[in-house]
């Protein structure tokens, strides 16, 4: 398959791959013709999507399958009105609905915008009227269509409801019982150009209202790297990546690069993370490669590994926030399995990463992919020397790279502001080293300016997470009228250290991390916690933390007390 995309298909170093990586452009590129459909023909009975719940139900796809009910759902949702140009939202969870009305919508050149089911009425009138939303198909769940339902009154574009079951309230089209007397596809005559829209995502919100990102039909293309490269997968792999079908890491990881590859999705539709039951569904199932952000990895180590047999899991990838060393260190340890770290947006594919051929430096995001022109910069505008600190942006002076995104929709001033002059500005801090890799050091908002010292977040969260007591945390500055900020760290403990949250345990870490890393970045101020605050894509909102500490140092302010100092813990028992 992806030799009708490729000059070369296989590389044996970095260099080899930059020199000769290209990919080759159709006219009127559609995912779902050209290379699942083309699947279908040439190798039908090869198993595409591997489907099971945690209700032990477990269904098996091959790519005639995925062909058939793909066309079916798309002469369905033609049936009810959709069609080319449509805005249609997906609240499908892990349902495996998703894969075909994603096809479905391709085939008819209508617009996906995949959505969390974790929406509320709020989130959902704000994305109806913002993209002009014709049609929701969601999960038959009483949260979710009730959530749906009340956000009408103030969404006049929406028109279509599909619910794919078990409940179809009344407003609702009912999905299984409607779709089985589809009448039989017949392909439109011209379904798209390159750069018509083919989906949609409203970014997590993680300093203001989400932005609507919107990616052309060749943007699948830009995933070719990411399954057969960076995944490394070939059509014997059988591959789980941990993601919401809401968010952009679902079709990172289960959908585009994976089916280039001709390799297997397994999917895992289950109501709550418990990281024995992945362990348990890998050595069920077999599954060869995973991919999860550094989250779930933080987890999964916790867990007793000799109670199962990972011995089929050969490939292992992290990407959706920074990896910390540690977790690298321990997951390496019980697996014998290096961590390969990527880096990318919802605007991006992976624009960085760690490949088959290189050698994973703990805690790196790895090198530039080549079809992007990545550079760091200053302030100046001036490229970044090794060691130096720039923003990692992407130059596109040459024309758009596959992968990027088309714009942010209906927000030519928001897209002027991040991508002008020639280049796209992620908005993101590394440096990079004389090997050419890229560490990452936080946002741009993110980095902390204490007594003349520029400090990176992601640095001390790296050296607490080698503390025993921390499971998570996040690194903040908070105002102080001598340094300017100071390091403050708030921390979730593991269950057996949560009792002796306190002063001694403050001083503990405090020490820990001046003996680990410079002192000038030591936490003068530590926060315990029972969770983080989070979007509803599980990245944390530093942005929430700075808020609510504004409002803690206005409150002492008007007291005349302390706000951050050390040892002023004695609320934590409340806490925890």
């Amino acid at each position: 398959m992806i030799e009708r995309f490729l000059n070369q298909t296989a590389f044996t170093s970095q260099e080899d791959f930059i020199r000769n990586f290209h990919i080759n452009v159709p006219e009127n590129f559609n995912f779902a013709y050209d290379v699942m459909d083309v699947w279908a023909e040439e190798a039908p009975e090869k198993l595409a999507l591997l489907w099971t719940n945690d209700k032990g139900e477990c269904i098996r796809f091959t790519f005639r399958d995925i062909k058939e009910q793909s066309d079916r759902t798309a002469s369905y949702f033609r049936s009810l009105g959709i069609g080319k140009g449509d805005m249609v939202m997906l609240m499908l969870k892990r349902r495996y609905e998703f894969w075909l009305s994603m096809m479905a919508l391709s085939k008819l050149g209508a617009v996906a915008i995949p959505a969390t089911h974790m929406l509320t009425e709020k989130d959902i009138i704000y994305r109806n009227n913002r993209a002009d939303i014709k049609a929701i198909v969601c999960a038959g769940e009483t949260q979710i269509m009730d959530h749906v339902l009340k956000s009408l009154p103030e969404s006049p574009s929406v028109s279509i409801l599909v619910s794919i079951g078990p409940e179809v309230p009344e407003g609702f089209h009912d999905f299984h019982k409607e779709w089985v007397s589809a009448p039989e596809f017949v392909r439109p005559e011209h379904v798209n150009d390159n750069d018509d829209i083919l989906l949609m995502y409203f970014t997590s919100g993680t300093s203001g209202e989400p932005k609507m990102v919107a990616h052309p039909h060749t943007y699948a293309l830009g995933h070719l790297v990411t399954g057969v490269y960076w995944h490394n997968l070939d059509e014997t792999s059988l591959h789980l990546t941990i993601a919401d079908t809401g968010w952009g890491k679902a079709v990172w990881g289960k959908l585009y690069g994976q089916w280039f590859a001709g390799s297997t999705v397994f999917v895992y539709d289950h109501e709550k993370f418990t990281p024995s039951d992945i362990l348990h569904k890998i050595e069920q199932y077999h599954i060869t490669s995973l991919c999860a952000p550094p989250t779930v990895y933080r987890f999964l180590i916790q867990e007793d590994f000799s109670k199962y047999d990972l011995s089929s899991l050969r490939y292992c990838c992290t990407a959706g926030e920074a990896l910390n060393g540690a977790v690298y260190d321990k997951f390496h340890e019980l697996t014998g399995i290096k961590l390969r770290e990527g880096f990318g947006q919802t605007e991006t594919t992976m624009t960085l990463g760690t490949f088959p051929w290189m050698e994973p430096k703990p805690g790196s995001m790895g090198v530039p992919n080549p079809q992007y022109d990545i550079d760091l910069i200053l302030p100046d505008g001036t490229s970044a020397k090794p060691g130096e600190r720039g923003e990692i942006v992407v130059r596109t002076d040459r024309g758009r790279p596959l992968g990027l995104f088309k714009e942010y929709y209906r927000d030519p001033e928001l897209t002027e502001k991040a991508w002008h002059d020639g280049l796209y500005h992620t908005g993101d801090v590394a440096w990079r080293d004389e090997d050419g890799y890229f560490w990452f050091i936080g946002r741009n908002d993110d980095v902390i300016k204490s007594s003349g010292y520029r400090i990176s977040p992601f640095e001390v969260e790296s050296v607490l997470m080698k503390h025993p007591a921390v499971v998570e945390c996040a690194v903040t500055g908070v105002p102080d009228e001598v340094r300017g900020m100071i390091v403050k760290a708030t921390i979730v403990l593991g269950k057996e250290w949560r009792r002796k949250a306190g002063p001694e345990l403050v001083k503990e870490i405090q020490t820990f991390v001046k003996t680990n890393t410079a002192p000038y970045k030591y936490p003068r101020s530590i926060e315990f916690v029972k969770a983080l605050p989070k979007t509803i894509s599980g990245k944390i909102r530093r942005v929430e933390i700075r808020e609510n500490d504004k409002r803690v140092s206005l409150f002492a302010s008007l007291c005349n007390a302390p706000a951050w100092s050390a040892h002023n813990v004695g609320w934590v028992e409340s806490l925890l």
